[in-house]
């Protein structure tokens, strides 16, 4: 199967929100993140019925993402968020990332947000974050190929799928694979249909011309490659 499913115990996972508010789905954003990190679950799960999804800073205002080229804008500062129902973290750069786990106030928030949510979330190096943060110890979870070693050095289980889930987090694999798990997440916070017609208004029916979307799958001439061009790509 393209996700894991490891152990478990969140409860009413395709209930509605108590009290008929909209359901809370936080992105944090930080310079130099991969934007298709949070770009990709976030266009998933905001076509959700009696949902918002917000993008959450150390400040508001423009966040450029990892190449130079292009950039969000978050529309809360950490300061301004004391709950949600799903958080959602993604990677970038490695000085991105460094910067993130760094700055305490933003390492706080994730672990004070952490403790309310029905789900913790993350993307690509995102993971590393939360394993900073102490939310993956003794979990299952996944990151980008390339930072494996990091995630188990910091006391995940690393697994080697697009998404994995442990009990109430779920981490996806690099950079693309967030909006696979941003269709997992959609049938968990609704139904299977409502996630299935949400795949259909994205028509993310991808075929790509290559198969070499996995390292196992593109050999290691094409690993180096890859990792010089997201290497010399970065800003």
């Amino acid at each position: 199967m393209a996700g894991v499913l490891a152990a478990t115990g969140v409860a009413a996972e395709g209930a509605g929100v108590a009290g008929g508010r909209k359901r809370r789905i936080g992105v944090l954003v930080f310079d130099r993140m991969t934007l298709l990190d949070a770009v990709g679950p976030a266009e998933v799960l905001s076509r959700l019925p009696n949902t918002e999804v917000k993008l959450i800073g150390r400040r508001r205002g423009e966040v450029r993402g990892d190449t130079g080229h292009g950039a969000l804008i978050a529309d809360l500062r950490i300061d301004d968020v004391d709950r949600l129902d799903v958080l959602l973290v993604p990677g970038g750069s490695g000085a991105a990332g460094t910067a993130v786990v760094e700055h305490e106030p933003t390492m706080r928030w994730i672990r004070h947000i952490d403790r309310h949510t029905t789900w913790t979330t993350s993307v690509c190096t995102g993971s590393l974050i939360l394993a900073y943060a102490g939310l993956l110890v003794g979990r299952e979870a996944t990151t980008y190929w390339s930072a494996k070693d990091v995630l188990a050095e910091k006391g995940a289980v690393y697994v080697p799928q697009r998404w994995v889930r442990s009990g109430k987090y779920v981490t996806a694999a690099g950079v693309s694979a967030g909006i696979d798990m941003g269709l997992y997440l959609a049938a968990a916070l609704t139904d299977d249909t409502t996630a299935k017609a949400v795949q259909l208004a994205l028509e993310y029916d991808p075929q790509p011309p290559f198969d070499t979307g996995s390292p196992d799958k593109a050999g290691p001439e094409l690993q180096e490659l890859a990792m010089r061009l997201l290497l010399e790509s970065q800003r």
